[in-house]
């Protein structure tokens, strides 16, 4: 009986036409539902026809579609564009702005070619999260003035300086208008099913119905005028200006697009985004719509997920939704004009707040990054989005110069803690800490650092070496890495920094307490305590727990302790003080639920001992673990006691080993070749991890979480003397190599 799952990767995919009509077809009629609003509204804030809207959804969905390297991500006008083209229609017109953008496609097109996209990807989140917050607060300001019955500005500060002025004279129409929308935009996903009908399409339909219905006096979508293509000028301006919107629209519209990407390949399980591919269908399509006369294009997250979301598994769904935005212009634009700009602006103002993400922000508060996300955002609304993306690089370099060249320096007694990076910027203060220090004593230096140049090498060297000619003792304790010993070896006479090449978290005692001054108590412990303290290996780790590994874990543990364990396998092992489970399996906390026993055994049911099944029901029943795993090992105790027959009767030991008969009639079974060279206690072990799978079967919780798909069964064996990990196949009571990593 095999208990190891086989693997489903060679399983037939569905594809082709069925999988079309099935999934792509019903995501692309919800894209295309959500795409019209968003088009128009985009295209109204940015001043532009309404047209170029449409234009560009019928690009970005037919031909950026087509030849995309994300297959399910969804193109359409650059919501991060539209303070920046507002911008370059006001300055250059419109028809110089679709030359911009179709020079801006080219310019993306020889960065697709150059497979240099991947660089976009090293910007600082928090600078790019910053970006869109600030492009976001724009957006919202600059509609919330047409809500109010007004007109927006080209920049976030006019429109800022808009509102007094509108809010005392607002337009009822719009403002009723526009707050309808909103409100049903944020109110629709708390009903029942309501992912049936996109929220923004609820939205404009019930603004435009309720404006209809009241006769109100509101500006409204006017499309006859911009049938018309309007192609593109050549800009009147300065080369150097026309050269920076051209370079900001390129940069601006593939940093998102592939940002999208990236975040649309988090969502789904097929194919993942090839960014220079999508680059280049990302300009392709920009040179389309400058061409004709659209917006610039760029991909979009909130349209990719909602693509996902709605069972997309190909690039059909792009292509088809441009096909009926396409269908609707032509066949229903009489519809479409009756739309108040009003409902659109209120969507397009939900739309840029979502942009600044409290989560978002709350992360970068932990990771100390929000500095730079607050300057990016707020230098993009005062300045403009170039200007505002400079200001948040300038201060990420600076934090990460500040950072490279910083150092934490810590005091406690004859122990010096530093942290950080250590270089030549950094390394005075450090010496000034170990020169107070009192001579002729022993010191040690802890060294937490990722970097250690020259300098600081000789410096720490140079105190060193004084302070042991003056009777003192020094030891250099290195925790992460040997960047001191690196640059220590090759001198004449120098003894070794550290105490041993393994890392204290997994050496035992006996490797790194061999020094006395392995661990140094604190001074204000009593004497007796410290003679106590240090005749004891565990309380000396325990010390060491609590002072070097406790504040590293600690924030994970107490995670942990919220949400409770939810691990993923039970782990049936033997108490053998040299079998790790964590050390083998490269697992931590919360990972593994152990048993540990003499013998790795699962006795049967009936059996008298009832703690084992016990643990197998909890984890099962309980903890609904995925797997359950028995290891055995080399060189076992309890395996040579079987064989020898050592247990004196009566013993608990013998009691216990009884529940192991069955794994001696299996051990007389025919044993793979790769089992004959073991000792005999060894080829034991083997079949008695066998055994012990096939009495897990014995148990009614494991034998239907194992019909049911939900559990599988592994054994494992350990070879101590040469830490190899293996298999065991049941069947043949043979070991198998553990394999590599698909």
């Amino acid at each position: 009986m095999n208990h190891l799952p086989r693997s489903n990767a060679g399983e037939h995919t569905p594809h082709g036409p069925p999988l079309i009509l099935k999934h792509d077809l019903p995501a692309s009629l919800v894209l295309f539902l959500i795409s019209i609003p968003l088009s128009l509204g985009i295209a109204h804030a940015t001043g532009a026809p309404l047209m170029a809207g449409i234009i560009s959804a019928i690009i970005g969905g037919v031909v950026v579609g087509a030849i995309s390297g994300a297959p399910l991500q969804i193109s359409g006008p650059a919501t991060g564009l539209v303070v920046i083209v507002a911008g370059l229609v006001a300055q250059f017109g419109w028809a110089a702005t679709a030359a911009i953008t179709l020079a801006a496609g080219v310019l993306q097109l020889a960065l697709g070619l150059t497979g240099i996209s991947r660089l976009v990807m090293s910007l600082s989140p928090a600078v790019v999260h910053g970006m869109l917050a600030g492009i976001g607060t724009s957006i919202a300001a600059g509609q919330l003035v047409v809500v109010l019955g007004g007109t927006a500005a080209s920049s976030a500060p006019a429109n800022l300086a808009l509102l007094p002025g509108e809010l005392a004279g607002s337009h009822v129409g719009s403002l009723v208008t526009g707050a309808v929308a909103i409100a049903a935009l944020l109110l629709w996903p708390r009903v029942p099913r309501a992912s049936l009908v996109p929220a923004p399409l609820v939205a404009v339909a019930a603004a435009t119905v309720l404006a209809f219905v009241l006769h109100l006096d509101v500006a409204r979508v006017d499309l006859p005028d911009s049938h018309a293509l309007v192609f593109p000028e050549m800009p009147q301006g300065s080369a150097g200006a026309v050269m920076a919107a051209i370079v900001t629209v390129a940069l601006v519209a593939s940093m998102e697009s592939l940002l999208s990407a990236v975040a649309t390949d988090r969502l789904h399980d097929g194919p993942r985004a090839r960014l220079d591919k999508e680059l280049i269908a990302q300009g392709t399509g920009n040179v389309l719509a400058g061409a004709l006369g659209g917006l610039p294009i760029s991909g979009g997250l909130a349209r990719s997920s909602t693509n996902i979301a709605a069972g997309a598994k190909t690039r059909y769904s792009a292509i088809l939704q441009g096909v009926w935005i396409a269908v609707a212009v032509l066949a229903f634009s009489s519809a479409l004009e009756l739309i108040p700009l009003a409902a659109l602006a209120g969507v397009l103002f939900v739309i840029g707040l979502k942009l600044v993400s409290l989560d978002r922000m709350r992360t970068l508060w932990r990771h100390r990054e929000f500095l730079v996300y607050a300057a990016t955002a707020l230098g993009v609304v005062l300045f403009g989005l170039l200007e505002g993306v400079v200001v948040g690089l300038a201060i990420a370099l600076l934090r990460a110069l500040y950072r490279l060249t910083h150092c934490s320096v810590r005091v406690e007694g004859n122990r010096v803690s530093v942290r950080g990076s250590l270089v030549f910027l950094g390394v005075g203060r450090l010496v000034r800490e170990l020169r107070r220090l009192p001579l002729g004593q022993t010191v040690v230096l802890e060294l937490h650092i990722d970097y250690l140049d020259h300098a600081s090498y000789e410096a720490i060297n140079d105190w060193r070496e004084g302070y042991e000619r003056l009777g003192g003792r020094v030891r250099v304790d290195e925790v992460h890495d040997a960047w001191y010993d690196r640059a220590d070896q090759g001198k004449p006479g120098r003894r070794k920094t550290l105490p041993g090449p393994l890392p204290r978290w997994f050496a035992p005692w006996s490797h790194w307490q061999g020094s006395p001054d392995a661990v140094m108590l604190p001074a204000q412990r009593s004497s007796a305590e410290q003679s106590a303290a240090a005749s004891d290996p565990m309380i000396l780790g325990m010390h060491e727990f609590e002072r070097r590994s406790a504040p590293l874990v600690r924030p994970f543990l107490h995670e942990l302790a919220l949400r409770g364990q939810q691990p993923q396998q039970l782990f049936i092992t033997c108490a053998d003080s040299r079998v790790v489970p964590n050390l083998i399996t490269t697992s931590g906390p919360g990972d593994l639920f152990c048993v540990r026993n003499i013998g790795n055994l699962v006795p049967m049911p009936s059996a008298e001992d009832r703690s084992v099944g016990a643990a197998i029901e909890f984890a099962v029943e309980v903890l609904n673990v995925g797997s359950i795993v028995v290891c055995g090992h080399s060189d076992c105790g309890a395996m040579k006691a079987l064989v020898q027959g050592s247990a004196s009767r009566g013993s608990h030991l013998h009691s216990w080993l009884r529940n192991a008969e069955p794994s001696l009639i299996r051990f007389h079974a025919p044993t793979a070749p790769g089992c004959a060279e073991l000792p005999v206690a060894d080829r034991l072990a083997v079949a008695n991890v066998a055994q012990q799978l096939d009495n897990l079967l014995g148990y009614q919780s494991v034998r239907e979480a194992i019909t049911a798909g939900r559990l599988t069964l592994k054994g494992m064996y350990f070879d101590i003397s040469n830490a190899r990990v293996y298999l065991v196949d049941p069947d043949r009571n043979g070991l198998e190599p553990v394999p590599s990593p698909a």
